[in-house]
């Protein structure tokens, strides 16, 4: 099936699916009493999420990302002389390490998707630790790339995010946590994640949500791959993550800065 035939049974799926099921799952919450006026913007917003999800796993192919573009920006902000040489490397180093994490595309916990993009990540590490760069100009182009990938690329996407912490008590939400909690809590392959869903309010400043990473699988594929020092440079983009949902991010310790597991609390932030 060639992309355009594709193109076209996704979006005629798209409507029947929408128009079904939001009804759907509306009609069983009011009948149910667990109805919450929030939901006029949560299902859909749900819906649009896990569709285009849907849609990334099946157009993307085995070789060029869709967020490469991003890397490719910033190198040509940085290194504009021999921008294009650079990409190329940094290509190659990927299509090395993504052999380590093809295994997240299809994995049951969800946090483990984050590992392709974090192959990316350690391949431009590569490229510019063996072009003798030193650490403090490899983060700080680093963090740009990351900074860019995780920022909001409209006001509705900033304000979804923005919402999140004032949902977090719905009951939809509470079902949702929970179903995330089982699956992030066990993972069937050695190189993934494992974590602990907190929702107890004296444990999490009374939001009802934190986090225990207890297995890093980016550590780990830092650490296959001998850069384990660099791996500490994604744990500063949580606290802009954080910041994007109006949150403040309490931890005391990361597992790539020696800690035993990365703990992630939040307070919401007053504006």
């Amino acid at each position: 099936m060639n992309t355009i035939n594709k193109a076209v049974w996704v979006g005629a799926l798209y409507i029947p699916i929408k128009w079904v099921t939001i009804p759907t799952i509306g009609a069983c919450l009011y009948n149910n009493g667990h109805w919450n006026n929030w939901y006029f913007l949560l299902i859909p917003s749900i819906g649009l999420i896990l569709f285009k999800q849907l849609g990334k796993r099946f157009f993307t192919t085995a070789t060029v990302p869709s967020y490469s573009g991003i890397f490719n920006n910033t190198i040509e902000k940085y290194y504009p002389a021999n921008a294009s040489k650079i990409q190329q490397e940094v290509f190659g180093h990927y299509m090395e390490v993504s052999k380590d994490t093809r295994f997240a595309l299809r994995s049951k916990n969800p946090i483990d998707r984050r590992l392709d993009f974090c192959s990316y990540f350690l391949a431009l590490i590569k490229t510019l630790d063996q072009r003798n760069e030193n650490f403090e100009m490899i983060r700080q182009v680093c963090l740009e790339v990351v900074t860019e990938y995780v920022r909001p690329t409209n006001k509705l996407q900033a304000y979804i995010k923005k919402l999140i912490p004032t949902l977090i008590h719905t009951w939809l939400a509470q079902q949702l946590i929970q179903k995330l909690g089982k699956k992030v809590s066990k993972n069937d392959n050695p190189e993934g994640f494992i974590a602990n869903i907190i929702t107890a309010k004296e444990e999490t400043f009374g939001l009802g949500y934190g986090v225990d990473i207890l297995e890093c699988g980016i550590c780990k594929l830092f650490q296959k791959h001998s850069y384990s020092k660099y791996a500490s440079i994604l744990c500063e983009v949580d606290e802009i993550t954080s910041g994007l949902a109006g949150l403040k991010l309490i931890r005391t310790g990361t597992i790539a800065n020696g800690a035993n597991k990365c703990d992630f609390r939040f307070i919401k932030e007053t504006s």
